[in-house]
């Protein structure tokens, strides 16, 4: 079964950028979908985006036009950059595998 790691999260001032990431244990080439996901306390996981290995891509409201999910296949990274963050992206965030595997999840908080 695949492994996940996520890595890249911290404390960020409103209007401040992160980048998230996340190396598969398998090639990436291999997933058919990778996607990134958050939980804010006392609220349900929620997905932030996704994306195909066919480069499809597909982000939530809540985040479209601020956040970009990528891969980049000779490094076998997947990434999420954060721009503009906002108080209400203040969450654990969780890199998903092919809906059923997870990494442990990074915190992101972004607070001045």
């Amino acid at each position: 079964q695949v492994q996940l790691v996520e890595s890249g999260g911290g404390l960020v001032q409103p209007g401040g950028s992160l980048r998230l990431s996340c190396p598969p244990s398998a090639r990436i080439w291999r997933i058919r979908v990778m996607a990134w996901y958050r939980q804010a306390p006392g609220k349900q996981r929620e997905l932030v985006a996704a994306i195909t290995n066919g480069g499809r891509t597909k982000y939530s409201d809540a985040v479209s036009g601020r956040f970009t999910i990528s891969t980049d296949i000779p490094s076998n990274m997947m990434y999420l950059q954060m721009n503009s963050l906002e108080p209400e992206d203040t969450a654990v965030y969780y890199c998903n595998a092919n809906d059923d595997t997870w990494g442990q999840g990074t915190q992101v908080t972004v607070s001045s």
